[in-house]
């Protein structure tokens, strides 16, 4: 077999990479090659067009085999994944009978959201009633403030069944920083109960209960690198106040679970858990523990909440098809995907069986867990795991020298960073450098929201306001989607009870007049209004005509940018102010155009939403 390799390869020339460049500089035809094809990412580093052996060299990531210590191709030699779907309990035995039903459906990891004012032996009997706990991994969270004896019930349960408590997988999620986060309420002094909460569960030496929740950062706009680092110093917190409080390192570090955020970036996702697991590796062997087993990372994954959208909700499948697939083959201990529809109802029977079946797709067809870190050796992915690491260390390092997670959380320094991230993606998706697919591009034309609704975040202080709108000690995290502003704009065109009509005066040159033409109904189809495309008219008088006609609001002009200085001016002027008059593109003629009374263009520089916004205004809607 070498042999024929070797034989193989002799038939070609081996080529450079100077050559490579050379040829796709010259392919460019003068266009800087760092500038057209080398990519700037958010998360501070540059990716490069292509990537070869050459570029394996020196990377220990290599060097790392899975189940092995620092764990970068996995904690496990094996790529099983549990399929997890969490359920938010209301009542007791109508919550059982769900677990039931899904666990005979694919499912093999529950989490129970369950209220502290039920909290009893009764109620958790109820809730667990025929389930096999060995069998299944169990996982609960509740009020932080009654996380201990939520553990305390569950241990007398396991015990009074006679359940094999070695055996028992699952988590009870203690994570008073998240709420610092999320709520605004100071929890700093929470040393004690942690400790108190892991020596209650040492009979269940397979329970987490110590969690970072790195999703909330994912939801609230992170970037890859801001999660990833942010999470380390979150966990190293926990351990480090652990260990001071006298927990064995070995112990602490073993109760320690990440709730990992995954988004879009399909192979950036992939290299941060790899990373994730590396990093982390790292930080506990700082702490000397007694095996290297301890060093191992529990991950879960549960889709991006952040880019899901309201209109084109099917899309949001798409999305979460992606995301699950990068989690998957990042090798991670379970994945949630998370319904379709959750941005604006209570994901029904449908959708549920959908996000689970998303999963048993990738498993049952795709035998995504058939093989352990097929990445190993990628030398785009095997990059992108390094990159990601030295930039979510340096977010790390500079945290543990302001004095720590908890420090950085109380002076709002993560929130404020995190923040102004959510903030630049926002203006990404506003001038369409961050597509959402179905939202602020290619939208469905006739698609309505039927009274639909976004979901509001719930309050701290309750009444059903927005978390930032009530006032807190600590600074909170925004979390709003990336979607959000655009189905503002869209909810309010619908609300206003008229549907803006805009009419594309297309003349001139056929490319020009379809790819502008294409261009515009995308543009104001993003703020729900009704787009007539035309296949053309022999002059911009008839064009007029035909927009009144139709009753036009808006009159678009797509030509080529050559004919624009022919063709503007006129259709202006016929058009005398019965509609707004856009020109679709930035010809050179702009100035002319403008000084002769034209006011609106659109091309792809202008911020989409803003523009939009700007022309809801212009034709009254409020």
């Amino acid at each position: 077999m070498a042999e024929r390799k070797e034989k193989l390869f002799s038939d070609f020339s081996p080529v450079s990479t100077e050559q490579w460049i050379e040829k796709a500089t010259a392919d460019l035809k003068g266009a800087d090659f760092e500038k057209k094809l080398v990519w700037r990412t958010n998360e501070g580093f540059s990716v490069k067009p292509f990537y070869r052996k050459e570029d394996l060299e020196g990377l220990k990531t290599t060097d790392a085999l899975p189940g092995e210590f620092p764990y970068l191709r996995g904690t496990r030699k094996n790529n099983v994944w549990m399929v997890r779907q969490d359920i938010a309990v209301d009542d007791a035995k109508e919550a059982n009978r769900k677990a039931l039903d899904i666990l005979m459906k694919g499912v093999d990891s529950i989490g129970f959201s369950v209220k502290a004012k039920d909290l009893s032996g009764e109620y958790i009997e109820t809730l667990l009633d025929g389930i096999m706990a060995e069998s299944v991994e169990l996982n609960f969270s509740t009020c932080q403030g009654h996380t201990v004896e939520l553990a305390r019930l569950l241990v007398a349960y396991f015990q009074k069944k006679g359940c094999n408590l070695e055996a028992l997988r699952g988590s009870v999620n203690y994570d008073p920083m998240n709420k610092m986060l999320k709520k605004g309420k100071d929890l700093s002094a929470f040393a004690a109960t942690a400790k108190e909460l892991v020596e209650t569960l040492r009979p269940l030496p397979g329970y987490k209960c110590i969690c970072v929740n790195a999703l909330t950062l994912n939801n609230a706009g992170a970037y890859i690198y801001q999660e990833l680092g942010y999470a380390l110093a979150w966990g190293n917190e926990y351990l480090a106040q652990l260990a001071d409080a006298g927990i064995p390192v070995d112990e602490a570090a073993r109760r320690i679970k990440f709730n990992f955020g995954v988004g879009s970036n399909y192979f950036m996702e992939i290299a941060k858990f790899r990373a994730a697991r590396m990093l982390w590796a790292d930080i506990v062997k700082q702490y000397q523990p007694a095996c290297d087993c301890s060093c191992k990372m529990a991950a879960h994954a549960e889709t991006s909440s952040y880019n899901l959208t309201l209109f084109d909700s099917y899309v949001n499948l798409l999305r979460t098809q992606t995301e699950a697939m990068s989690a998957a083959l990042a090798g991670v201990d379970s994945i949630t995907v998370a319904p379709f529809d959750k941005v604006y109802e209570a994901p029904n029977e449908f959708s549920e069986r959908l996000a689970r079946n998303q999963q048993l797709l990738l498993k049952e067809e795709s035998h995504f867990d058939k093989v352990v870190d097929p990445s190993a050796g990628s030398y785009y992915i095997e990059n992108l795991t390094v990159s990601i690491a030295r930039e979510a260390w340096k977010v790390f390092l500079a945290v543990e020298d302001e004095g720590g997670f908890l420090s950085a959380v109380q002076a709002g320094k993560v929130q404020a960073v995190v923040n102004e991230s959510g903030k630049k993606r926002h203006e990404a998706v506003s001038k369409r450098k961050e597509v959402l697919l179905g939202t602020n591009q290619y939208p469905n034309f006739n698609e309505r929201a039927e009274g639909k609704q976004p979901l509001a975040h719930a309050c701290c202080c309750g009444g059903g306001h927005k978390e930032h709108a009530c006032e807190k000690p600590i600074a909170t995290l925004n979390f709003d989607r990336a979607a959000s502003e655009f189905e503002a704009l869209r909810l309010q065109t619908e609300a206003s009870g008229k549907r803006p009509k805009v009419f594309m005066l297309t003349v001139g040159n056929l490319a020009m007049r379809q790819a502008r033409a294409q261009f515009s109904c995308n543009f104001f189809a993003c703020a729900g209004y009704e787009v007539i495309d035309n296949l053309g008219f022999p002059s911009v008088e008839e064009g007029v005509d035909a927009a009144l006609k139709a009753g036009a609001d808006i009159v678009v002009l797509c030509s080529s940018d050559d004919e624009y200085a022919e063709y503007a001016v006129p259709a202006f002027r016929a058009l005398a102010g019965r509609a707004l008059f856009v020109v679709a593109g930035a010809p050179q003629c702009m100035d002319d155009l403008k000084a002769a009374g034209i006011e609106h263009f659109i091309h792809v520089r202008v911020n989409v939403l803003e523009t939009l916004k700007e022309f809801n205004v212009k034709l009254g809607i409020k």
